[in-house]
């Protein structure tokens, strides 16, 4: 059986669960342990601090160490404000696509996971298998630490990772990081008037964002040495800041929100280091004379980027099953970071391309998720006893 039917239905069933980030996804976990059950398949769930999120790790196959992981997330972006035409967690089908939100970032490859484990489970595995079913990627790409901690203790070690972003099937071995920053500049309030006998932490906010465009300019200039990038640098994008509470007033507080998308092996620090430094001579010049007043810039979050890995077992292994000559490089973040930097080699392949991610009308064509049923299918024949 090709499973393509299977496949679509679970993921209308995923696709129906509001799985937002800000919104918690155990309706979705429970569904999925309920289905594990039906097919006396074994899971651990791993939840959150919280309480209100839980990832969900699958074995199919012997319980050991050696095996290859699948992931995916469960989460999705919102909808809020996006010209959708029919309800975005109702998935709709054509002849030839399947829309919803998730589709195909990325409940579709969760579904076609979900719906190969009858044939995984006939293949009598020699080595394991497993699923893992996160949370947060779209906003932290934490969800899947708690369960790399277990790693080696109570839950087998793959040797092998493959993240199941859209990637149209093509095996990525390299993405960028990304590290998310919050600035604060607190002035001296004061009425507009007297603008000299203040310090307005707008004015100074927008001297730190400037500073950050030419620091971002030298990025630029220094370029991609490997030339598989687009765009061809790191990068650096201010996407928030707040200020001020009237137009005569010298502003007391300003923040922005910035972020670092770093080619792998750039560190993010390099950028902090630089504005810092900046920051000082600010300090020595426009806060003279006022104790109160500073800047203070606190990393929020350090998603690692995938590095490549010639030759490994996972990216020989990819691209065979993708029937594949080379790999690709991406520019956005996913979880494989995650797994490198604990030690497993890990690509990227998944269904569907990732432009139609986050999008209204968000959808994946159905020929995507037949190929990466197809891919499956192979893996489960390369682990065959």
């Amino acid at each position: 059986m090709d499973r393509i039917e299977d496949a679509i239905d679970l993921l209308s069933r995923l696709v129906a669960f509001d799985t937002v980030s800000s919104k918690s996804n155990l309706p979705l976990i429970d569904f999925v342990e309920s289905y594990l059950r039906d097919q006396d398949v074994p899971f651990a769930r791993a939840p959150n601090a919280m309480g209100d999120k839980a990832a969900l790790f699958i074995t199919i196959g012997p319980s050991v160490d050696g095996g290859v992981l699948l992931s995916g997330h469960t989460d999705v972006v919102p909808v809020a404000g996006q010209a959708w035409s029919a309800d975005p967690f109702t998935l709709r089908r054509d002849a030839t696509r399947l829309y919803g939100r998730g589709a195909v970032d990325m409940k579709g490859f969760d579904a076609a996971c979900l719906a190969m484990i009858p044939a995984f489970k006939a293949a009598r595995l020699s080595r394991p298998i497993h699923i893992l079913l996160s949370y947060d990627e779209e906003t932290t790409c934490l969800g899947p630490q708690d369960v790399i901690a277990r790693f080696g203790a109570d839950l087998p070690r793959p040797s092998a990772v493959i993240v199941g972003e859209p990637t149209s099937m093509e095996v990525a071995d390299a993405h960028k990081s990304v590290t998310t920053f919050t600035t604060r500049v607190r002035g001296f309030e004061i009425h507009s008037a007297n603008l000299n006998h203040g310090v307005s932490a707008v004015h100074v906010a927008c001297k730190l964002v400037c500073e950050l465009e030419r620091i971002g300019e030298a990025l630029r200039a220094a370029g991609d040495p490997s030339g598989r990038f687009d765009p061809p640098f790191s990068t650096i994008h201010v996407g928030v800041i707040h200020g001020g509470t009237a137009r005569n007033i010298v502003a007391k507080d300003c923040e922005f929100l910035w972020e670092v998308r770093g080619l792998p092996g750039a560190p993010a620090s390099i950028v902090r280091d630089r504005l810092e430094a900046y920051c000082d001579e600010l300090r020595r010049s426009i806060f003279v004379g006022f104790p109160d007043a500073g800047i203070e810039t606190t990393v929020e979050n350090e998603v690692p980027g995938l590095a490549p890995q010639p030759g490994s077992e996972t990216e020989t292994l990819a691209l065979r099953l993708a029937k594949r000559n080379a790999t690709i490089a991406v520019p956005y973040a996913t979880e494989a970071g995650q797994f490198q930097r604990a030690g497993m080699a890990a690509v990227v392949c998944g269904p569907g391309r990732i432009d139609q991610a986050h999008q209204p009308d968000e959808y994946i064509d159905i020929a995507e998720l037949a190929a990466c049923l197809e891919f499956l299918r192979g893996l489960a024949r390369e682990l065959q006893s």
